[in-house]
C-alpha cells in the first residue's frame, strides 16, 4: 500500500545522498585534481562509502524497505543514492512525479565566492550530467541542474547543454553573483532560453548568503545543529535563508525580468514560505513609495500580482501553511517531502494536510498537483499530471 492513495501528489523536493566523492568521474580529468584539492579530505571516504553500501545490500535490511519508507533518512534511506533502488521509493510513496536535487553540490562547493570561475562552471556542468543520468532511470524523477550566473556569457551555454542532458529545471543561487546583479540585461538569453524551452528557474536552500560568522560568537558555548555537526543550520543561521530570495527576487521584479519573460515561471524550493506574503506586500509599498521611477511605471501590474502570476514557493511543513496561503494566493504554493532529509520529517503529508485544515478542496488541490503542473510547464510530461488510475477523474 503506498504513502499517498487516491489523490495525485507531486513531490517539489527531493534529493540524491551522493557519496563521498559520486561527483569527481563526472568532473573533466583536467580539473579533477584540483577540484579534490578545494573539496578538502571529505571529497573520498573508500571506508565509510563501502559501509553504507553495504547495508543496502544486506537482504534483512531490504526487505524492511516498505516499512521503513519515512524512518530511514539519508543515506539509509531507499533509493538515496542508487538510481535503481529510486523508482521503487517512488512507487512506495504513490507521488506522481518527484524534482530531484543533489545534497553534496547544492552550493557548488563555494567554488563563486572562491573565485574559482573555471572550475566553478566545470562543476556545474560534471553536477548536471550527474543529475541527469541519475533520474534518466525513470521519467518521474525530474532533475534539476544548476546554472552559475557568474559568467554571463556561459550560463545560457551550460543550461541548454543541460536542457539536451535531460533536465527538467534549471537553478540558480538566490545570492547575487559577485560583482553584479541577477537581474542584469545580458543575463536576459538565459530567462529566454528557460522560457522558450518551457522550463522553471528554481532557487534552493544553500545558494544563499550565509549568516555573517560575527553573530555566532556570543559568548556562549558553540550550538551544534540538529545532525550534531557544525556545518548546517541552527535555530539562528536558519533566520537568514529568506534573505537572499528576498532581495533578488525584488531586483527580477523591479527590474523587469519577470515582465520581459511573463511565460517564465520560477519558484523557490525549501526556502521556506513564510516571508513571501510580507515580500509581495513589501513590494507594492515601495513601488506606490517611488512610483516616479520609470522602471517603476513600466511594470505589468503591482509586484505582488507579477507574483501571483509567475513565483511558486514551497512551505515548511513546521510553517503556517493556510496563513501563508491565505496572505499570498492559493496558487503560490507546493507540497514537498524533503526525502531523504531529516529536515523533511517521518509523515509530511500528514503535516501539510494539518496545516491545510480548513481551506476548500480546490485549495488543497492546488497545493498537492496544480500548481506543480503550472510550475513545471514542459519540464513535466502531461501523461504524468495525474496518476495512472487517477486520470479519467
Amino acid at each position: 500500500m503506498p504513502y499517498v492513495e487516491g489523490q495525485t501528489i507531486h513531490d517539489a523536493d527531493s534529493h540524491v545522498m551522493e557519496l563521498p566523492g559520486t561527483i569527481n568521474p563526472y568532473i573533466d580529468a583536467k580539473f579533477r585534481d584540483r577540484f579534490v584539492e578545494l573539496a578538502g579530505p571529505k571529497a573520498i571516504l573508500p571506508e565509510w562509502s563501502a559501509k553504507i553500501q553495504a547495508l543496502q545490500d544486506d537482504a534483512e535490511f531490504r526487505a524492511g524497505d516498505a516499512a521503513n519508507l519515512l524512518l530511514r533518512k539519508n543515506y539509509q534511506a531507499l533509493g538515496a543514492f542508487r538510481a535503481q533502488d529510486r523508482p521503487k521509493a517512488l512507487d512506495h510513496f504513490g507521488f506522481a512525479s518527484q524534482l530531484v536535487f543533489t545534497t553534496a553540490c547544492l552550493s557548488n562547493f563555494g567554488l563563486e565566492q572562491m573565485g574559482e570561475i573555471e572550475l566553478a562552471l566545470e562543476t556545474a556542468r560534471a553536477h548536471n550530467r550527474m543529475m541527469t543520468e541519475f533520474c534518466s532511470v525513470d521519467r518521474r524523477l525530474l532533475a534539476t541542474a544548476y546554472v552559475p550566473l557568474v559568467d554571463r556569457a556561459q550560463a545560457p551555454i551550460i543550461a541548454r547543454e543541460a536542457i539536451a542532458l535531460g533536465a527538467k529545471a534549471l537553478v540558480i543561487a538566490s545570492r547575487h553573483p559577485p560583482g553584479f546583479s541577477p537581474s542584469h540585461r545580458e543575463l536576459d538569453p538565459l530567462w529566454a532560453l528557460a522560457q522558450e524551452a518551457g522550463l522553471p528557474i528554481l532557487f534552493h536552500v544553500g545558494g544563499e548568503e550565509k549568516m555573517a560568522a560575527d553573530y555566532l560568537e556570543n559568548g556562549l558555548p558553540f550550538v551544534k545543529d540538529f545532525h550534531g555537526g557544525d556545518e548546517n543550520f541552527t535555530s539562528l543561521s536558519f533566520m537568514t535563508i529568506p534573505l537572499s530570495i528576498w532581495q533578488t527576487l525584488s531586483a527580477l521584479v523591479i527590474d523587469g525580468v519577470f515582465d520581459r519573460f511573463p511565460s517564465l515561471k520560477w519558484g523557490a524550493i525549501e526556502l521556506g514560505a513564510s516571508w513571501l506574503p510580507s515580500l509581495m506586500q513589501f513590494l507594492d509599498s515601495g513601488v506606490a513609495a517611488f512610483g516616479k521611477e520609470e522602471r517603476l511605471q513600466k511594470l505589468s501590474g503591482k509586484p505582488s500580482e507579477i507574483l501571483r502570476r509567475q513565483f511558486r514557493a514551497t512551505p515548511y511543513p513546521h510553517e503556517n501553511t493556510r496563513w501563508i496561503i491565505e496572505n499570498s494566493g492559493e496558487e503560490m504554493c507546493l507540497f514537498s517531502s524533503d526525502f531523504p532529509h531529516v529536515e523533511g520529517g517521518r509523515n509530511p503529508l500528514k503535516r501539510f494536510n494539518d496545516g491545510l485544515e480548513g481551506l476548500s478542496a480546490p485549495t488543497k488541490r492546488r497545493f498537492f498537483r496544480d500548481n506543480f503542473i503550472d510550475l513545471m510547464g514542459q519540464g513535466l510530461d502531461p501523461a504524468l499530471h495525474d496518476l495512472p488510475q487517477l486520470q479519467v477523474a
